[in-house]
């Protein structure tokens, strides 16, 4: 089974996102983006859902480390933040896609399932 990595700070928006993916994959968590760069290390994530709003580290700035280490690794923006902006933002980052909150469950699956080959 496949591993996502949930860097998420918010514990409500972190079971919604376990509830969402505990079918299909494994589920790591990361509460900021300074954790998420240190899980994306260690080497067996197979995607990173990315919020961009965080403690520490804020995900824009962990999305271009896990990109210098790891450029095959897929990145996808998650964020309240829902402007063009935001969306640019990731992009340049190095985020492979970007998904608003509140997401549907079929297009997070659908999203993540086309970066893995599923």
């Amino acid at each position: 089974m496949k591993t996502i990595l949930v860097a998420e700070d918010n514990d409500s928006n972190f079971i919604l996102m376990t509830y969402i993916l505990k079918r299909n994959y494994q589920i790591r968590r990361a509460k900021n983006g300074q954790e998420a760069v240190e899980e994306a290390d260690k080497g067996d994530i197979d995607a990173v859902l990315m919020d961009l709003k965080m403690p520490v580290m804020d995900g824009l700035e962990a999305t271009k480390l896990i990109k210098e280490r790891h450029p095959d690794l897929p990145v996808i923006a998650l964020t309240a933040n829902a402007f063009d902006s935001d969306r640019k933002l990731a992009m340049e980052a190095g985020c492979n896609a970007f998904l608003s909150k509140p997401v549907s469950s079929e297009l997070c699956l659908k999203t993540i399932a086309e970066f893995l080959g599923e």
